[in-house]
């Protein structure tokens, strides 16, 4: 994951051609359904939708891929259309300024934009714990958040170091004066190179980066028994991650748009039940949309993944208060708000609706067995 700006700014150039870009189409269906997104002939009409991404094709967002190709959506009667992110594109000024129907972005992230004025709200939780670590050597001796006192601590800022802020206040670290901080280019080429004691990573993404290089000691890949790690969800100030945003006035009083949230939020809960039962071919779906990194790295993703949404003990996409709670805490510590969010800022309501119906169908909406399958990096994640 990388989006890296909080700011809902836009040029006026460019609001102007966001306006003419026109959501929530509704067209007549004339297909039967099938994958890709083909329309369904039991449909009246399909309504076309548009959800931005916060970051290239790749197993973080498996679950609305598997969506889209086994046609998960076009049984809903929706037409979506996945839009990749990228450095300059923020996911939630997207949704704000209505160039897209939907969004997905981390907590955090959105909740700074919404104290910035943008009306959008967390309508499916997706994620429901977070993947960022802090990783160091296993010589280093950083084990905990105390250990990083007086180590250059490398991050990635525009908006991801807050985990690792907070937890270095809680273990009594000045985050500006106990630790040397290093602006942290999005790889581990700065820990790979020994010019930081420790590195920001995702579980899902950087971290199998170090684990796909060779060791010039041994000649096999690095080890996790190579690694010291620091995962926020134990130090406790780990923050909610990716979401799914919606308009939060069109939630008030547009009855098609509600609808359509249900209905997009049933079709990506049941692409991610798909990715968690069906492991392999998820991931050859991924593979079809042309991510950057290969085979290996994508199925250690998708392991990865599946286990920051897999146990939902209320259902996946249900926000759990004390994690959002836990989330808002660090959020107003670290001054990403200034006060805590409104009651706008998040809702069960319409995640519910999609669980209703999904277990309806007989699914899996909890996954309390899940266990990750075993993933065998290769070099280069190929």
């Amino acid at each position: 994951m990388k989006t890296h700006r909080l700011t809902i700014g836009a040029s006026v150039a460019t609001l102007v051609l966001l306006a003419g870009c026109g959501t929530g189409d509704t067209t007549s269906s004339s297909a039967a359904g099938g994958g890709g997104g083909a329309t369904n002939a039991a449909c009246a009409t399909t309504t076309k939708v548009k959800l931005q991404l916060q970051w290239v094709a790749q197993s973080q967002f498996a679950g609305y891929y598997a969506a889209k190709d086994q046609g998960l959506w076009a049984k809903e009667c929706l037409d979506v259309t996945i839009i990749e992110g990228g450095v300059d594109i923020v996911p939630q000024t997207q949704l704000a300024t209505g160039a897209v129907d939907f969004a997905i972005a981390w907590v955090p992230k959105a909740l700074a934009s919404r104290d910035e004025g943008a009306k959008i709200t967390d309508i499916g939780q997706i994620y429901q714990r977070s993947g960022t670590l802090q990783v160091s050597w296993k010589d280093s001796g950083i084990t905990t958040a105390a250990g990083l006192a007086g180590k250059k601590v490398g991050n990635w800022g525009f908006g991801n170091e807050f985990e690792l802020f907070a937890g270095l206040q809680k273990a009594g670290v000045d985050p500006k004066s106990g630790v040397t901080l290093v602006q942290q280019q999005f790889d581990m080429s700065a820990l790979l190179g020994k010019q930081i004691d420790a590195a920001q990573a995702m579980v899902y993404n950087e971290y199998a980066q170090v684990l796909e290089q060779k060791n010039p000691a041994t000649g096999a890949l690095y080890q996790p028994s190579d690694l010291s790690v620091i995962n926020w969800n134990d130090e406790g100030t780990a923050m909610l991650q990716d979401a799914i945003w919606a308009d939060t006035e069109k939630l008030k009083s547009d009855k098609t748009y509600q609808d359509t949230a249900v209905k997009l939020l049933k079709g990506a809960m049941a692409g991610w039940v798909s990715c968690r039962d069906a492991f392999q071919p998820c991931v050859d779906i991924v593979l079809k949309n042309g991510p950057t990194l290969g085979a290996s790295h994508q199925a250690w993703q998708l392991a990865k993944v599946n286990e920051l949404v897999w146990p939902a003990p209320s259902g996946i996409g249900v926000v759990d208060k004390a994690a959002w709670d836990q989330t808002v805490s660090v959020a107003t510590s670290q001054k990403v708000v200034k006060t805590a969010p409104d009651a706008d800022a998040y809702t069960n309501a319409y995640a519910q609706k999609a669980i209703d119906a999904l277990k309806a169908e007989g699914l899996d909406v909890t996954g309390a067995s899940y266990k990750a399958p075993a993933v065998t990096l290769k070099e280069g994640g190929k």
